[in-house]
């Protein structure tokens, strides 16, 4: 599957954030042109940005989840603390060593449940997977965390993140969520053994599931699992989903799974004429500066991810 020249050139017409990720996974450059590009992350653009908004205790927004003082008011919620940000930085590909000590400073922040120690997470499905990728990022202790996961795993072999108030089924938001950490656990350790087991088991969850579906009834889930929009935040849809599937595989050295295909074709039927995705619904809440187009233009964001997925798809 080749990219079409002008979607190229529109595509690395952009932040080096998105720029150094084309080149590498669209135009599959040689490593030390996407790595020049990768190191702009940090002096320039989106990642610059955000690394000059960090407070002098190493927290953005002077919180860890919430910024300080935010009382629950106002449409969706604050995407700005900790948590958000170091999450931005980490999917950017920020090199850690621009963030300098962070991981020494966090450790003495506290989260806004139960007050709990940063590093050490807390009881959401979702943040100890971000604080699990991010904190094996900036090189912090997290190595409890990782078992968590197998323990707090549900007997449908998926997540949730209300498993605290009594839930036994999984979700697909947590889901995903949870497999995307001991994703990365596996892949900045090389530590297999820990964890596959764990992480095939959820993603079964999804795969008998075709992404997008209910196990009992075969009826899809809902509409959101089709609504694209970059940043995701912890919302799931098939496209973050296939694009995880994509990374899982390339990890793992195994070829697409056919249960795929579906949602597959979920995210060609989405695609414009013109070749570009378009921007779903914009989570709201307050956000540092914006990273992406508004609602219904076209994304460079979704379209490099669909782009990805889909050439992934058809060299199986």
């Amino acid at each position: 599957m080749t990219t079409a020249p002008e979607l190229v050139t529109w595509l690395l017409d952009t932040d080096p954030a998105l720029r150094w990720q084309v080149q590498r996974d669209l135009l599959h450059e040689p490593e030390p042109v996407w790595q020049q590009t990768r190191r702009q992350v940090a002096v320039r653009g989106f990642g610059a940005r955000l690394l000059a908004r960090q407070d002098p205790d190493g927290q953005w927004a002077g919180g860890a989840f919430f910024p300080r003082g935010f009382d629950g008011s106002g449409p969706g919620q604050p995407w700005t603390a900790t948590t958000w940000s170091l999450t931005s930085l980490r999917e950017w590909g920020t090199d850690a060593t621009a963030l300098g000590d962070t991981a020494e400073r966090l450790a003495a922040v506290r989260w806004e449940y139960d007050d709990l120690p940063y590093w050490g997470g807390e009881v959401d499905v979702c943040i100890n997977s971000w604080t699990l990728s991010n904190g094996l990022w900036l090189g912090a202790d997290v190595d409890a965390l990782v078992d968590w996961f197998g323990a707090h795993q549900l007997p449908d072999g998926g997540w949730n993140c209300e498993w605290v108030d009594g839930s036994t089924r999984s979700s697909f938001h947590s889901t995903l969520n949870a497999l995307r950490g001991l994703l990365d656990y596996e892949r900045r350790t090389g530590d297999r053994d820990r964890t596959a087991a764990v992480r095939h088991r959820g993603e079964e969850y999804l795969l008998t599931r075709r992404l997008h579906r209910r196990l009992s009834t075969g009826e899809p889930v809902g509409p959101w699992t089709t609504v694209f929009r970059n940043p995701a935040r912890w919302k799931y849809n098939v496209l973050s989903a296939a694009d995880y599937f994509r990374a899982a595989g390339r990890h793992d050295g195994t070829p697409p799974d056919p249960r795929l295909a579906e949602a597959i074709g979920l995210i060609e039927d989405a695609q414009r004429p013109d070749g570009r995705w378009a921007q779903g619904p914009v989570l709201a809440g307050e956000v540092w500066f914006e990273v992406d187009v508004p609602e219904g233009e076209a994304s460079p964001w979704l379209t490099f991810q669909a782009l990805r997925v889909l050439e992934w798809w058809a060299g199986r």
